[in-house]
């Protein structure tokens, strides 16, 4: 089956995966900067930042947007 998506850079890629190479990237201080969410800010971890984005449109639009900003040229 073809790709369905091809110009799509969020295709295939996890909401874990993109939070942790966010993280990566740039620490969970500069990211609380960039996007001033509480699971970013007080005591961040993975788990906590991927329960609040799930249940949160517009943070997990901002994250996405972060990382495709950062990461689709590449």
């Amino acid at each position: 089956m073809a790709d369905l998506q091809p110009k799509n850079p969020l295709h295939g890629v996890t909401l874990e995966a993109i939070v942790t190479r966010l993280v990566e990237h740039f620490g969970w201080t500069e990211l609380g900067r960039l996007i001033p969410i509480k699971s970013f800010t007080t005591n961040p971890s993975i788990p906590s930042s991927l329960k609040f984005l799930r249940r949160t449109p517009w943070a997990r639009q901002k994250v996405e947007q972060l990382y495709v900003r950062t990461f689709a040229k590449q």
